[in-house]
């Protein structure tokens, strides 16, 4: 049985000077899970965190806690119910512990229970050696520590992230993106994360919502929105950074032949004959060797000889562009640069599996396949 929606918003939209910056027709945020919301700047993606946060009124639409819509007499109590870290953290100018007991103050929480959790969420976040140390003198991943414990020691119902890692450094974002997993796992807290950041969702994340334009382009399993986005437009946000166009000649051995642009690729999906296709391929899924190495064993089925067009250093892999009669994008890492010697118009064979070319829904069909024999 799907986990009843503890939060919602039905129909909902959002207009600055008379331009609609939201509209989100459905959205909901189950129990117990993670959900993310990720997109490009200006897509609408911390609006839509401060309209579920209660925080902004939409000019259309509602939103519903536990099934019921939220009306004006009741935001403040719902409100009482969640908790938001920003990506600056915010912390009143006192230690880390009266940071952490504040919000339990207001909430009429005191004695031995405040103290007791304020104690253990310190010590789940690593911050318990930092307890008497004033917020100004911290790192900004102990600040932001602090922050997610002032928030978790509430035991909110609902944690609304908004870009919570955008403000740290890669050494304090890499510690706290797992301790923060973890903790939302065992605590089974419900989550919406808003971020731009596609690895921070995929290590998070149970559900992803890809916003593009104020609208919702994709809402599923992260997994499936990162390895079958629905459109051209969300895959190429996920990182799919080979998209060509093809025909269908043929399915042989479980396999659909596709020609490109001359050259026979194998995906892994039925699709009939004669269908025009957009193919996408992340740039992770392709392994690159020079021509006179022996083939690796592996169930790659996709094998073609190119040239290398252009080599761009990139964080953390280094992107190869290669011509192998289509223009192929493949992510290797700086020792692999240096070992394969990938430069310019270096020869290279490119290998990828069946099952790593992933059919676009956008724009698959053409009128010979709707209508046969036209």
């Amino acid at each position: 049985m799907r986990p009843a929606a503890v939060l919602a918003v039905a129909d909902v939209r959002v207009s600055y000077g008379g331009a609609d910056v939201l509209d989100v027709a459905a959205l909901e945020v189950r129990a117990h899970e993670v959900l993310g919301v990720i997109g490009p700047n200006g897509s609408g993606k911390s609006t839509l965190l401060r309209v579920l946060g209660l925080l902004e009124a939409p000019a259309r639409g509602e939103v519903r806690w536990r099934g019921r819509a939220v009306r004006a007499a009741d935001a403040l109590e719902a409100r009482r119910r969640m908790a938001t870290v920003f990506q600056e953290p915010l912390l009143a100018d006192m230690t880390v512990a009266a940071n952490v007991a504040l919000g339990l103050a207001f909430h009429g929480v005191g004695g031995d229970e405040r103290e007791a959790r304020v104690a253990r969420w310190l010590a789940r976040l690593n911050v318990a050696p930092l307890r008497d140390r004033r917020a100004r003198t911290l790192s900004g991943g102990q600040a932001q520590r602090v922050a997610l414990a002032r928030a978790l020691v509430l035991e909110p119902e609902v944690l609304l992230l908004d870009e919570p890692f955008a403000g740290l450094d890669q050494p304090a974002r890499e510690a706290l993106i797992p301790d923060l997993a973890a903790i939302l796992r065992e605590h089974r807290v419900t989550t919406v994360l808003v971020t731009h950041d596609r690895g921070e969702a995929q290590a998070l994340a149970d559900r992803v919502a890809v916003l593009i334009g104020g609208r919702v382009r994709q809402l599923d399993a992260t997994a499936d929105v990162f390895h079958a986005p629905a459109s051209e437009e969300v895959a190429r946000f996920v990182g799919v950074e080979t998209i060509v166009s093809g025909r269908v000649v043929a399915r042989e051995a479980g396999v659909t032949l596709v020609d490109v642009a001359g050259r026979r690729l194998e995906l892994a999906a039925e699709v009939p004959a004669g269908a025009r296709v957009r193919l996408g391929i992340r740039p992770e899924d392709v392994t690159l060797a020079r021509p006179g190495d022996a083939a690796p064993a592996s169930s790659a089925r996709n094998r073609f000889a190119g040239a290398v067009a252009r080599v761009t250093p990139s964080s953390p892999s280094v992107r190869v562009l290669v011509d192998c009669g289509f223009p192929l994008v493949a992510a290797v890492t700086p020792r692999s640069v240096a070992d394969l010697g990938l430069a310019p118009g270096a020869p290279v064979v490119a290998t990828f599996k069946a099952s790593a070319v992933h059919l676009i829904a956008a724009d698959v069909w053409l009128d010979t396949v709707a209508r046969p024999g036209v």
